[in-house]
């Protein structure tokens, strides 16, 4: 249940350490933890590619399970997100390409977010685990929309970020 969770909180983690060491680009809380987010979503993303049989993560039919009945086409919707994900990730480690990718990705993630309720209230397992409980899987979800909003602002300032002048404050 935690697993997706730790594949965030651990790389922002690991990401701020390297801030506090010196490497300006995490010198930030708010880089570290949109990096993090980058992070989880090269993991996520390869994910959708993973034939079944596999024991280190979710295969590409645990995730097709996950997709509601309404949605047609599931194999090719998860190969879809799988590609958004990956490339969601490419743009949140680009200071130009920052607030785009964090605003497309919040989008993903709220359009995603049917596909997570539906595989807690079907019981769907992930890799042969228990599904992960409504409770546990909504907030997580929001924490990414949180975070990939958080990816869409200037730095301290809230503003959206635009322009020249706001990419090179990022770095």
């Amino acid at each position: 249940m935690f697993e997706s969770l730790l594949l965030f909180a651990v790389p922002a983690l690991v990401f701020r350490l390297l801030g506090i060491l010196g490497i300006r680009r995490f010198a930030t809380w708010r880089a570290a933890v949109v990096h993090g987010l980058a992070a989880l979503l090269v993991a996520s993303g390869a994910a959708h590619f993973v034939p079944d049989g596999g024991d280190l993560m979710p295969s590409h039919d645990d995730l097709t399970a996950m997709v509601p009945p309404f949605v047609p086409l599931p194999h090719l919707v998860v190969y879809v997100t799988g590609v958004l994900e990956l490339l969601g990730a490419a743009g949140l480690v680009r200071t130009a390409t920052r607030p785009a990718a964090g605003f497309c990705l919040a989008v993903l993630f709220v359009l995603m977010l049917p596909a997570n309720v539906y595989a807690a209230m079907e019981d769907v397992p992930l890799n042969g685990d228990p599904a992960t409980p409504l409770w546990f899987r909504v907030p997580e979800q929001c924490v990414y929309i949180a975070v990939a909003l958080l990816a869409t602002t200037d730095r301290g300032t809230g503003r959206t970020v635009r322009g020249r002048r706001a990419e090179v404050s990022w770095r």
